[in-house]
């Protein structure tokens, strides 16, 4: 197929003057003359028979012919910037799409991502968070760090490590905390599974009160965590995604108890091809996990 000619100066001084509505304002920005944006915005209304702006005494206007060729425009400029970004060095960077639980993501993945950067420049590393319900396909990711037993649907899990939960608090909430059964006097942080309290309370011999129904439920740990800070209960989360706020003494772990519920599992898609960036990745999350000694 014959495409047509393609006049790529003049669709760009138009999405220039669309977002300024103004040849003026546009010109400047493509560091050309206003007489120049407005020539070839007029010769680009000639060659599509269209009026895409109504000049006006104090700028301008833009047509429903023009709104409807905007869009089209700026996803294609940024395509465009987006595929000449992926070049570095002489090489073109492959772009690798992570999804991750947001406690895992904050709590154990950033403060070694500047590992992984440095022995893999040519990684282009895209990560999104979550709170443990993710889609893979629909989400386009390449993998998926998540928590649970590690049974997902069509789905390759690989195994990172356990993340047993304990009672975290801050240390004024500590104070008054003499033994496992005392927990019960506050306010309980929990999550969105429901028999966390009550395995954590069996493994540190506390039988269930009915005074446990005083219970605030969070989607993310991470959300949990600020509640505790601010002094909201006792939370039951994993210390191991926790150790900045452990070791500032920001909050402390007054009881040895832990209870696992599950693992983080590194999955994707059977039917999803590994790729370089890919295989690097899962190499280096692994090597990570092992150095965590979790």
């Amino acid at each position: 197929m014959v495409r047509p000619h393609l006049p790529l100066n003049a669709f760009r001084a138009f999405e220039a003057s669309a977002r300024h509505l103004s040849f003026t304002r546009a010109a400047i920005e493509l560091n050309v003359t206003q007489a120049a944006v407005s020539h070839q915005v007029k010769a680009l209304e000639e060659q599509l028979g269209v009026t895409l702006f109504r000049r006006l005494p104090r700028g301008l206007m833009i047509t429903a012919e023009g709104e409807s060729l905007l869009p089209v425009l700026r996803e294609s400029f940024d395509r465009m910037a987006d595929a000449v970004e992926r070049f570095r060095g002489g090489r073109l960077l492959e772009v690798l799409t992570v999804g991750a639980v947001g406690t895992f993501a904050v709590g154990w993945l950033l403060p070694r991502l500047s590992s992984f950067r440095q022995s893999h420049p040519f990684i282009d590393l895209r990560l999104s968070t979550n709170n443990n319900r993710v889609d893979l396909a629909a989400e386009g990711l390449d993998f998926a760090v998540r928590f649970g037993s590690g049974a997902w649907h069509a789905t390759e899990s690989i195994r990172l490590f356990e993340a047993p939960l304990s009672v975290l608090c801050t240390p004024e909430v500590a104070g008054s905390l003499r033994q496992p059964s005392d927990v019960l006097t506050k306010t309980l942080l929990r999550s969105y599974r429901p028999d966390e309290w009550t395995r954590w309370l069996e493994a540190a011999g506390v039988a269930e009160s009915a005074t446990m129904r005083d219970s605030i439920v969070f989607d993310t740990s991470l959300a949990m965590m600020e509640a505790l800070l601010q002094g909201a209960g006792v939370g039951l989360a994993p210390p191991a995604m926790f150790q900045r706020q452990l070791l500032s003494g920001e909050i402390v772990q007054p009881f040895r108890t832990e209870v696992s519920i599950g693992s983080y599992w590194l999955t994707r898609l059977q039917s999803r091809a590994i790729t370089p960036a890919m295989a690097a990745f899962s190499g280096w999350l692994m090597t990570q996990s092992e150095k965590a000694g979790l």
